[in-house]
């Protein structure tokens, strides 16, 4: 199954929601098997089951905080069964592969177009946008538009939120320091 074409829309919150046009045309189909957590899923595609890793995000782990609200907002939209598409764009260290997926528009209005997941991960504020590169237009506004409106991890205010990179790299004693304050 191939997508051809630049997509861009408009998310239920109203911001934009793009996907290069490359990966679109690289997409095959795959199926849900489970969601490991929010940027990591269980795909099958054909014969083969695969570790994926969503590019162009960075959603909170499991033990941090938001990271298992972050994890079930995907898990609803990524139901065991469920077909979606996929980009696969290489592997990274953990033998995870990296790429993109797009969600049917049944899911999401979207005038009619497969929606990205990493453009709505952000929008709803469940992820902090990664994208060094800038290739997806408008990634750093999706997040400013999500942290203003407090949405998702961006509910108790920017400084409340520690990037999962950082959070990776605490001890035990940071992480029980970073766990009160602010609560769901």
């Amino acid at each position: 199954m191939l997508v051809a074409g630049c997509l861009s829309s408009q998310s239920e919150t109203g911001e934009p929601l793009s996907f290069t046009a490359r990966a679109a045309a690289a997409a095959e189909a795959a199926r849900v098997v489970r969601v490991v957590d929010a940027d990591t899923y269980i795909l099958l595609a054909g014969s083969s089951t695969y570790r994926f890793r969503l590019l162009g995000v960075d959603a909170p782990e499991r033990d941090q905080p938001f990271g298992p609200q972050a994890a079930d907002s995907m898990a609803r939209l990524l139901k065991p069964g469920r077909v979606v598409l996929v980009a696969r764009a290489g592997m990274d260290l953990y033998g995870r592969t990296l790429g993109t997926v797009l969600l049917p528009t049944a899911t999401v209005a979207a005038a009619g177009r497969p929606v990205p997941l990493d453009s709505l991960m952000v929008v709803r504020g469940w992820a902090w946008a990664f994208d060094p590169d800038h290739k997806v237009a408008g990634r750093a506004q999706q997040q400013v538009a999500a942290q203003r409106a407090g949405r998702g991890l961006w509910k108790c205010g920017v400084p409340q939120a520690v990037p999962p990179k950082l959070w990776r790299s605490f001890n035990a004693q940071n992480k029980r320091r970073y766990r009160v304050g602010c609560t769901w």
